[in-house]
């Protein structure tokens, strides 16, 4: 792989990772408030609308391609160990698929199918959202600070390698 394409590679997983940073940090600062302030009926079909959304659109696009992209730049850091920022391709790539991606597979997603499976209406419902709201979003600041640091380390790397890349 040429310098130059580990420098794009790097440059998209950063900016994937920064804008990860700002969705996760919306959600955890003032759309779960918002959301918690209205009847639960009311949450849990906005809810259930954002997760049936998310998946399919540039967010969706987003999330999987920065993990992707941090992968691969995970591995290629292991083979580059003695350039200027593999340990922090590596430190950016891991925190985002582990404090992403792993934490967004075991927490969010569970708590993102039980929470399509209630009826809005149900009593059941305003109890499982009750609980939803704040243990959803306890995850969800892990995802937000994991994805800050992701991002700096891998704007760190792109530093850090950007007289490898430039040279001629």
């Amino acid at each position: 792989m040429t310098n130059k394409l580990l420098f794009v590679l790097t440059l998209f997983s950063a900016l994937g990772c920064w804008l990860m940073a700002g969705v996760f940090f919306a959600f955890s600062t003032f759309v779960m408030k918002a959301l918690a302030w209205i009847k639960p009926e009311q949450g849990i079909t906005a809810m259930q609308s954002i997760d049936a959304a998310a998946p399919s659109s540039l967010f969706g696009m987003t999330f999987v391609g920065a993990a992707a992209a941090c992968a691969v730049l995970a591995v290629l850091s292991l083979f580059r160990w003695h350039k200027p920022g593999a340990g922090y391709l590596l430190a950016g790539s891991l925190l985002y698929l582990v404090g992403v991606i792993l934490v967004t597979m075991i927490f969010n997603v569970p708590k993102n199918n039980a929470l399509a499976a209630v009826d809005p209406a149900s009593s059941e419902g305003a109890s499982l959202w009750a609980n939803y709201v704040s243990s959803w979003t306890v995850w969800n600041h892990v995802r937000t600070v994991a994805s800050l640091a992701a991002a700096a380390a891998l704007t760190i790397a792109l530093v850090l390698n950007r007289q490898i890349v430039f040279e001629k």
